[in-house]
């Protein structure tokens, strides 16, 4: 359950859906977590995972979310975003 800004250093409590942004999150748990549901055939496939993150608007602005199977979920920087100019416009 999302109860407040995914930001560590953030202690903001998450009170509406249209506030900040919401992050849906698709892992892979681990396959000795798995649940034995009695005659299941051990495939050894891996069991999806699926968490929400919330970020709230102040943090939204600045960081996202990223995931990697080594840390797990964390918060980062946003990217630059580099902007292109139009060829037209550069030759102007």
């Amino acid at each position: 359950m999302v109860s407040k800004c995914a930001n560590p250093e953030c202690s903001a409590p998450f009170l509406y859906l249209n506030r900040g942004k919401l992050f849906r999150i698709d892992s892979e748990g681990r396959q000795d977590r798995r649940r034995n549901m009695g005659n299941e055939n051990k495939s050894g496939k891996s069991l999806r995972r699926i968490e929400f993150y919330w970020l709230c608007d102040e943090c939204a602005v600045k960081m996202t979310l990223a995931f990697d199977k080594v840390s797990g979920v964390f918060v980062r920087p946003h990217l630059p975003v580099h902007t292109v100019k139009p060829a037209a416009a550069a030759a102007a």
